[in-house]
């Protein structure tokens, strides 16, 4: 791992912000008495990718919303509809544009098909970690961009957790070459699984209820998932014993997006409590999947073998993603504004983090 658990003074500070904003108007009366007068109140309904307090993820959404709640003094109700209850996993990105819901908590690698710069939002293979993601969104222009291509569709983000350094998924049989891929079907979105298509894999796109039954069925051969915690509850390890490690997610970053005329409509005290209650979510979620990630480890069954992708399959996975973002930088103009801001952050972010967390890293190892 490269970094440390992201800082948790940015979502202190942004909860501060709300607060400071959570005043009510006072009024005097002709005898001295003072009254409050609270704030209107709302109601918005989320829809999420995951099923009902799915944890970490899910649990990370339920907190969000009580937190709402709290620190707008009861003003602010946002209500957590699972998958499929409202709206199916994998459309909450298009009822949320139409308003059919306030808003949704998925992960932004799904959105590709409706904008392949939505990709890179979601976090690159062999890229940056979550805090360096985090970082490049708030002080590098991602957000801005994220904000600008999300408007056309009507809609709002903000950053909605993190998940850390992924594992590089379950096999059903051992990768010895990078030959062992050809054919392979495996659950893997976003630009990890256009990079595994050109190393001859066929990528699924499926959803977290799908998975398990799927690779047990053989419909697939192989998935990805998050980590030890989740992928140990999931039960993968019950259809593939071999436990590879990652390097096609190192900082995915999840959502929390409202429609934007819905958000626009919302008070600016409303506003800021739905913002610092978001970063506080994503500080803590990327600070949960480490701690429990590490527990997990630990405890993972006796047949579960742990592996390294061999070599000539990694230096293939370089040269396929070059080939991917200049062959997504041609077909997208969109993507190719995001990738340069990416990458120039990247490079004004990677000798600071050669001599201070690469080095320290290596020094403690």
């Amino acid at each position: 791992m490269k970094r440390r658990d992201f800082i948790t003074g940015t979502s202190i500070s942004a909860a501060a912000l709300a607060l400071s904003g959570c005043h009510r108007a006072e009024e005097t009366a002709e005898d001295g008495t003072v009254s409050i007068n609270k704030a209107k109140k709302v109601t918005l309904k989320l829809a999420t990718s995951w099923p009902a307090h799915f944890p970490i993820m899910g649990t990370g959404v339920d907190s969000f919303a009580k937190r709402c709640f709290e620190l707008s003094g009861g003003s602010l109700e946002i209500k957590v509809y699972p998958k499929n209850i409202l709206v199916p996993a994998l459309q909450v990105f298009d009822a949320t544009s139409a308003a059919q819901i306030d808003a949704f908590h998925s992960g932004v690698y799904y959105w590709k098909g409706k904008n392949p710069a939505f990709s890179i939002f979601g976090g690159m293979p062999l890229g940056l970690t979550s805090e360096e993601m985090i970082t490049w969104m708030k002080f590098g222009g991602g957000y801005a961009l994220w904000r600008e291509m999300y408007g056309k569709f009507n809609l709002y983000p903000l950053i909605g957790g993190t998940t850390g350094p992924q594992m590089g998924g379950w096999f059903k049989k051992e990768i010895r070459s990078l030959a062992d891929l050809k054919g392979l079907k495996m659950r893997i979105p976003g630009l990890g699984g256009e990079v595994m298509k050109k190393l001859g894999v066929n990528p699924v796109l499926l959803p977290a209820g799908e998975i398990y039954t799927s690779l047990e069925r053989g419909t697939i051969d192989a998935t990805e998932w998050v980590g030890p915690a989740l992928d140990s509850m999931m039960g993968f390890a019950k259809a593939a014993p071999y436990y590879y490690t990652g390097w096609h997610e190192p900082g995915s970053i999840l959502e929390i997006t409202f429609n934007k005329t819905r958000w626009e409509k919302l008070s600016a005290e409303h506003q800021a409590i739905i913002t610092a209650a978001s970063e506080e979510m994503t500080s803590n979620m990327l600070q949960e999947f480490r701690y429990k990630n590490a527990k997990a480890l630990q405890v993972l069954p006796l047949n579960v073998q742990i592996k390294a992708f061999p070599k000539d399959m990694m230096d293939a996975a370089k040269i396929a993603l070059r080939e991917v973002l200049e062959d997504e930088s041609q077909k997208s103009s969109d993507f190719k504004r995001v990738l340069k801001s990416y990458e120039a952050f990247v490079k004004l972010n990677k000798p600071w983090d050669d001599i201070s967390t690469r080095n320290f890293l290596e020094i403690r190892s």
